[in-house]
C-alpha cells in the first residue's frame, strides 16, 4: 500500500512518558474523528484537536509508494553520529492506525528503529509496536484498552478519567486541552492530578520551548 504523509521531522518528544527524548515524527494524513477542516470542526466527533494533519504539504510530506521508501526517508532524518540502536520514531496524525501496517513496522525494525504510536484508541493496534500511547476522546468507543501509557486531554465534558483507570496501562497522564481556556484547563488538570495521584501531569514541552 501507499502512505499519505502530512510531514516528517526530527525533534524532541514533547508529551507524556518520553518527553524530552529525540525522535523522528511521522505524521500521517487523515483521521476518523475529524476531517481536519475548520469548517467541519463543530460537527466533528473530536472538536479539540490542535494539529494540522490535512493533506501532504508539510515538511517531507507526500505520497510514499512503499514501506521501504517511507522507512528510508525516516532514517535519513536521524543523526548519523547517534547510536543506531537508539533510533526512535513516533507515528502520529490525525489517526496513524488508519495507515500504519506491519510492512512499515517490519521495515523500520529492520533498520533498528524503536516504534511508538500515538492513537485515539478506536482502532486495534498491530502487535509489533514497541511503545503505545492511547489518547481516548469523548463520544468514541475505546477498543484499545491496554498499552504503555494512556493520555487524556483534560477537561472533556463527557469524559470521566475514572472510567479509564482500570485499563491495562503502566502510566496514566492528564494533559490540559490547548484552546482559548488553556490557563483554566491547566488549573483544573493540576487540581485533578493532585487529588488523584495515580495520574501524572503531561505538558506540551515542544510548545513551551517553541519548537516543532
Amino acid at each position: 500500500m501507499s502512505y499519505q504523509v502530512k510531514e516528517i521531522f526530527y525533534s524532541l518528544q514533547g508529551e507524556g512518558y518520553h518527553s524530552g527524548r529525540p525522535a523522528v515524527f511521522c505524521r500521517f494524513s487523515g483521521c476518523n474523528l475529524w476531517s481536519g477542516k475548520e469548517a467541519d470542526r463543530d460537527k466533528a466527533i473530536c472538536k479539540i484537536c490542535d494539529t494540522d494533519f490535512l493533506g501532504t504539504d508539510g515538511q517531507e510530506g507526500g505520497n510514499y509508494q512503499t514501506a521501504y521508501e517511507l522507512a528510508q526517508k525516516i532514517a535519513k532524518l536521524w543523526p548519523k553520529e547517534n547510536n543506531p540502536r537508539k533510533r526512535f520514531v513516533v507515528f502520529t496524525g490525525g489517526e496513524p492506525l488508519l495507515q500504519l501496517d506491519n510492512n512499515l513496522i517490519d521495515a523500520l525494525h529492520e533498520i533498528k528503529f524503536e516504534i511508538a504510536v500515538e492513537t485515539n484508541g478506536t482502532i486495534p493496534v498491530p502487535e509489533k509496536i514497541d511503545w503505545l500511547c492511547v489518547s481516548p476522546k469523548e463520544n468514541t468507543k475505546t477498543v484499545q484498552t491496554r498499552g504503555n501509557e494512556l493520555k487524556l486531554l483534560y477537561p472533556q465534558e463527557r469524559l470521566d478519567p475514572e472510567k479509564y483507570i482500570e485499563y491495562d496501562f503502566k502510566y496514566f497522564y492528564l494533559q490540559p486541552v490547548d484552546n482559548a481556556r488553556l490557563n483554566e484547563n491547566i488549573q483544573k488538570t493540576l487540581e485533578y492530578v493532585l487529588s488523584h495521584p495515580k495520574w501524572r501531569l503531561s505538558l506540551q514541552l515542544h510548545k513551551i520551548l517553541k519548537i516543532k
